[in-house]
């Protein structure tokens, strides 16, 4: 396996960093990311998380960049690499959840990460990981169809298997199994990428990354001034719920930075600063609420 870059990785993560914040700091138009530098409490690294928050389109919005090492890796990064239990890691990475004022605006999620086990007297493991999701409230078919578009088009100069694996994989990932539904739409995860060797794992995630702001920003752009009112807003609020289970839950990011011991702040960014739960509550039938529920929260092939 050849020798990665770590470097390479690196300038390329906070670039893109800088991008997205660049690329919503437009869209929002009127509030700034603010930065806050950190250092991981005991070293190993640290990172500098942006945060955003009410804006004219964005109630939060957290774009973090971390690039941590330790002498063993935790449970989260080994659950599927028992092997590899034991080894010290470098592990950096972008991560970022949008959270829109409008109910009509969907909550966005994108990641970007790459790790490298090592242990003396045996070759170094890496990896690259990510992706990216939607999570709509009020959903417009040509908005999940220009995501699904724009994840294909990531995909495309990586062979034709490429989008239908990592979107299968997306829609198996992001579900709630004691809600038993998706999360949202989907769109693309993958993770454990080494085989085609370094250069070609790096360009794949870089794709990935470089895409996120084409499938997100025309859907802003459509939907940020949408007329909603008390209900739409009640809504948006319960499903929030559904998007703070998951990341407590099931999220292979958030468990393995509280499990290193991370910045819980910058782990934790990812939570909407407003959110409901409501005990055993139902659509109405025909309710554009049931909507959501019974066509948009069924993984389908949406460019058939």
């Amino acid at each position: 396996m050849d020798t990665p870059d770590i470097n390479a990785v690196k300038a390329y993560l906070l670039d893109l960093q800088d991008r997205i914040c660049a690329g919503l700091e437009a869209e929002d138009g009127q509030a700034r990311f603010e930065q806050d530098d950190w250092d991981r409490e005991g070293g190993g690294g640290g990172g500098r998380t942006r945060v955003m928050a009410d804006g004219a389109v964005f109630e939060q919005a957290g774009i973090n960049f971390s690039h941590v090492e330790g002498p063993s890796l935790p449970a989260a990064a080994t659950a599927h690499r028992p092997e590899l239990a034991g080894r010290s890691f470098q592990a950096m990475g972008v991560s970022l959840v949008i959270h829109p004022h409008n109910p009509y605006v969907p909550t966005s999620h994108a990641n970007v990460r790459f790790f490298i086990a090592e242990k003396e007297g045996a070759d170094p493991v890496w990896w690259f990981g990510g992706g990216f999701d939607l999570t709509p409230y009020y959903a417009n078919e040509e908005d999940v169809i220009h995501w699904h578009e724009t994840s294909r088009a990531a995909c495309e100069p990586f062979g034709e298997a490429a989008y239908p694996k990592y979107k299968k994989w997306c829609d198996e990932y992001f579900y709630l199994k004691h809600r038993d539904e998706p999360r949202g739409v989907g769109g693309l995860f993958f993770d454990d990428l080494n085989e085609p060797g370094f250069e070609k794992s790096f360009a794949f995630m870089q794709s990935v990354g470089d895409h996120y702001l084409p499938a997100y920003q025309p859907i802003i752009a459509r939907r940020k001034d949408h007329e909603y009112g008390e209900r739409e807003r009640d809504f948006q609020l319960y499903r929030r719920g559904r998007y703070v289970e998951f990341n407590l839950v099931y999220d292979r990011g958030t468990l393995f930075g509280l499990q290193t011991g991370g910045r819980t702040e910058s782990i934790l960014m990812s939570l909407p600063p407003l959110v409901k739960w409501k005990y055993n509550w139902k659509p109405e039938k025909g309710s554009p609420e049931a909507a959501l529920y019974e066509k948009y929260l069924q993984p389908q092939d949406w460019l058939k």
